[in-house]
């Protein structure tokens, strides 16, 4: 009896030619030969390129594009993408030291997250890169660097609105959250930014993450900009810039589709309109991760067995749940669901058995794929994780079991 899990759509971004999997135009074998070991990380420059393009097409010019290197930090990537985009946004002092590698302007970068160290702050400031605060002991520490440095410190305030994004995959805002000050402790504390002479620069509000609803994305906007615009009488000089987050996801699981661009967009240009006259000098950002990157890269790993336990095949893989946490169901699923697997140098055979990917950890969460159509799969085969480009590799916990860790290349 065939119990394989429903079906995904079939990944269309990376060609297949002789039945191989193409990946930067390498078939996936070759490419194996080239990185030297299995597992790895295969991400596709020419994706990349072509999303960034798709985005520009899609929204207006005035609305600056940020990448979220917390998604994919993996330097060779992070210097194409600060080719790409209009500013970088890092999440730790690491973050940091790889986005001012690449050489862009350090005022293009910016730096969140609720427990900045004093040297990842101290760092900030000595670069010149925004600081997205989130405390009054940010507001503060940031004004003692500055003198202690001897410069200004440019600095957002970031806000944890009274909304969040609906039906997001991570909620970022609305409620208790750690990310940024209430939105009603904001009045308070631009003051305080404005009394201790800070370069203030604007607003950093970020309601939520990973929506392929239109609908709830513009809503979201639609209120962080409300929110926005009660906040700027509060503050110490006229806004430059806004940054409205992200929130825009990417199919992973069956039954999803990819997030309807154009309705967004022609929203966009509406809010460029209503921001231009009420907030003159502020450039409305969007703030992306996953969006960018995630479905450019494939996670890559070769079956060294194949076990049948009481009727139930098993192919045993080199790679598991310490490379790849996400596609294993540990990264934030509620409910197990596939990612699209697929062997990559037999990419025909979607009606084989059902079989299920496992990893060489000892424990019975190392599940990559559970009862897939995978059962055409020999030892020596090439299983890949599609949507493997974002919170991939540095999400996982690649210590676990002391096993070799997977390698990453950019194609």
């Amino acid at each position: 009896m065939n119990r394989s899990k429903p079906v995904h759509a079939a990944p269309t971004q990376f060609p297949v030619i002789d039945n191989c999997l193409q990946v930067g135009g390498i078939a996936l074998p070759l490419l194996a030969e080239r990185v030297g070991a299995t597992p790895f990380y295969a991400y596709d420059r020419a994706l990349l390129t072509a999303r960034l393009a798709q985005l520009r097409a899609a929204l207006p010019a005035a609305v600056a594009l940020h990448y979220s290197v917390k998604a994919n930090p993996m330097p060779a990537l992070v210097q194409h993408m600060a080719r790409l985009v209009d500013g970088l946004d890092v999440a730790s002092g690491g973050e940091l030291a790889v986005a001012l590698d690449t050489g862009i302007a350090p005022q293009r970068v910016s730096l969140a997250g609720p427990g900045k160290s004093v040297q990842e702050m101290r760092q900030a400031v000595a670069a010149g890169a925004c600081i997205n605060l989130e405390s009054e002991r940010e507001i503060r520490l940031a004004a003692q660097l500055a003198g202690e440095l001897g410069g200004a410190a440019r600095v957002c305030l970031r806000i944890n609105p009274d909304f969040e994004l609906k039906g997001s995959g991570m909620r970022m805002g609305g409620g208790a959250k750690q990310f940024g000050v209430d939105a009603e402790q904001a009045p308070a504390m631009l003051a305080l930014i404005g009394a201790l002479g800070l370069d203030f620069v604007g607003l950093h509000i970020f309601s939520g993450s990973q929506s392929l609803n239109a609908d709830a994305i513009m809503e979201a906007q639609n209120r962080t900009v409300e929110l926005a615009l009660r906040l700027a009488a509060h503050a110490p000089r006229a806004l430059r810039q806004l940054n409205l987050g992200g929130g825009f996801g990417i199919p992973y699981f069956p039954g999803e589709s990819a997030l309807d661009l154009a309705p967004i967009g022609a929203h966009l240009a509406r809010l460029c309109e209503q921001a231009r006259e009420a907030l003159p000098e502020a450039q409305l950002a969007i703030e992306l991760g996953r969006y960018l990157v995630g479905e450019a890269g494939v996670y890559v790993t070769r079956v060294i067995d194949r076990k049948l336990s009481r009727g139930q095949l098993f192919l045993v893989t080199d790679g598991g749940l310490h490379h790849h946490l996400a596609a294993s169901g540990n990264f934030g699923q509620v409910i197990r669901k596939n990612y699209p697997v697929a062997v990559g140098n037999r990419m025909a055979g979607v009606d084989s058995a059902p079989a299920s990917v496992v990893g060489p950890l000892c424990t019975p969460l190392d599940l990559l794929a559970d009862q897939m159509a995978l059962g055409h799969a020999e030892v020596g085969d090439l299983i890949v994780v599609f949507q493997s480009g974002a919170y991939g590799l540095s999400a996982s916990p690649a210590g676990f079991l002391s096993h070799p860790a997977a390698r990453e290349v950019l194609v």
